[in-house]
């Protein structure tokens, strides 16, 4: 399997050099790191290109990595049925990038890329409908970003008053947290439900 990798790794390298900036074959599979602004060629090519013929598009996903100056890497993967074939393609995008939607190749990115958008808040110029898909309206952030709280910015709840859902900032007072240190590998002194018998067993 490595060595037919191996040769449509050649054979796309050599088609298409103006894309591919590198390739590596790990874990059985090829992943292709491609120019932002060649994406859709690039992508339309695997698609026809009787030697990938790339035309089912199993996923789309994002890693946020905040430490870099391009911030986001955008994993696309592929799999030709006629070739029995899997294929990652890896674009990198800067925060204030674009990247251009593959919804007229793939017709399937189109919810792929709306989450992408919700969740890291990335832009797919062309996308015939370009909004939120998993968080609330006017939801405000991105939720898989790494510099995302946990907690989220305002928490939803409903008010028996007004008779509504209401969307409040979240609070959270430190007297009401609950700290509870009741485990062995805290250096506990007190005994734990069932440590007597065992201690027992022991003597």
């Amino acid at each position: 399997m490595s060595e037919a990798l191996q040769e449509l790794a050649a054979h796309i390298e050599a088609k298409r050099s103006d894309c591919v900036l590198s390739s590596e074959i790990a874990h059985g599979e090829l992943t292709l790191t491609v120019a932002n602004a060649s994406l859709a060629d690039f992508v339309d090519f695997l698609k026809t290109d009787p030697n990938g013929r790339f035309s089912t598009l199993i996923d789309i996903t994002a890693v946020d990595w905040p430490e870099r100056e391009v911030r986001f890497d955008v994993v696309y993967h592929f799999l030709s049925m006629y070739q029995n074939h899997r294929i990652r393609v890896k674009v990198s995008v800067r925060e204030d990038e674009t990247l251009a939607s593959i919804v007229g190749v793939h017709p399937s990115a189109n919810w792929y890329e709306r989450e992408i958008f919700d969740m890291f808040g990335i832009l797919f110029s062309g996308h015939p409908d370009l909004r939120r898909i998993l968080t609330d309206y006017g939801f405000r952030g991105y939720p898989l970003r790494k510099d995302f709280p946990t907690t989220g910015y305002t928490e939803v709840r409903y008010d028996d008053v007004q008779k509504r859902v209401v969307y409040e900032p979240v609070k959270l007072v430190q007297e009401y947290r609950q700290f509870d240190f009741m485990s062995p590998w805290e250096g506990a002194e007190y005994i734990l439900p069932g440590d007597d018998k065992a201690a027992g067993a022991k003597g």
